[in-house]
């Protein structure tokens, strides 16, 4: 998340920018504000009301929560928007939106990650296009058309990667009642719209490099777009006879082609 969220700073600012300290400072402040409070708090609270019990994902057997976990995480989150006044006001209202999806997301009676589709775009918005978007903004660099594109195509690639998450708890999520993306969908249509999103991604990653003349940089996209393909392809051929560990597996190769994107666009954009 950390990668992904200094990610905006280089784009905004160059290599050569990045290299002389431009505005590095905002960005470093932008980067604990938006990843230990606002993703530390946003964990947290999801955490206190899913009371997990079974594998998710980077914790194979969850502990019992902690007492205070919901007051700590109350405490990231809203520290963090009060903090987040020290830098532009772009990030303060991108904090903000973030804070209140946080809350929507996780928090009866809204709970919005038990909804299919809502769960989606708060997902592809906040953690694909607004996360990048931060340390951006942080810079105070208005935003042209070009990088504004490059950041817009994060919403389908995290489309993507999205229902991809849910694919091996979907036992679990049908068990505490969450009419989860995936779960709605089925493996197969989720796939489908995986690799559909993902294309779509790379195309508005196109049109950027067209639109900021990056010229043969833009063939670098192409390895990204290799890794994304040779995971989901034969993902979605043998899906059927997929276990939720075969699933799993499938999620964290997908998560490594999200950082190999990440760094083709870094070189191809930051510049």
């Amino acid at each position: 998340m950390g990668g992904h969220t200094a990610l905006g700073y280089f784009l905004a600012v160059g290599w050569r920018g990045a290299m002389s300290g431009a505005r590095v400072e905002a960005a470093v402040w932008a980067l604990v504000l938006w990843v230990v409070f606002l993703n530390g708090g946003t964990l947290a609270i999801n955490s206190v009301f899913d009371k997990d019990e079974g594998d998710i994902g980077y914790l194979i057997a969850p502990p019992p929560l902690p007492r205070y976990l919901l007051a700590c995480s109350v405490a990231l989150l809203a520290g963090g928007q009060l903090l987040a006044l020290t830098l532009p006001p772009a990030f303060q209202i991108d904090y903000a939106i973030c804070f209140v999806l946080s809350v929507l997301y996780s928090v009866p009676p809204f709970r919005f990650k038990a909804v299919a589709g809502v769960d989606w775009v708060i997902n592809l918005w906040g953690f694909g296009t607004l996360t990048p978007y931060a340390a951006w903004a942080a810079t105070g660099r208005v935003l042209d058309l070009g990088h504004a594109l490059i950041l817009l195509a994060f919403c389908p690639l995290f489309a993507g990667l999205y229902p991809l998450t849910q694919l091996y708890q979907l036992e679990e999520d049908r068990r505490r009642g969450d009419r989860t993306l995936a779960l709605i969908l089925g493996k197969r249509l989720s796939l489908d719209i995986a690799i559909g999103c993902i294309l779509l991604a790379f195309a508005l990653w196109g049109a950027a490099a067209h639109r900021l003349g990056t010229g043969g940089w833009a063939l670098a996209l192409l390895v990204p777009l290799a890794a994304w393909l040779t995971v989901l392809v034969p993902w979605r051929a043998g899906h059927a006879g997929w276990t939720p560990a075969r699933h799993q597996r499938g999620m964290y190769r997908a998560l490594a082609a999200w950082a190999i994107t990440d760094v083709a666009v870094l070189l191809v954009f930051a510049r």
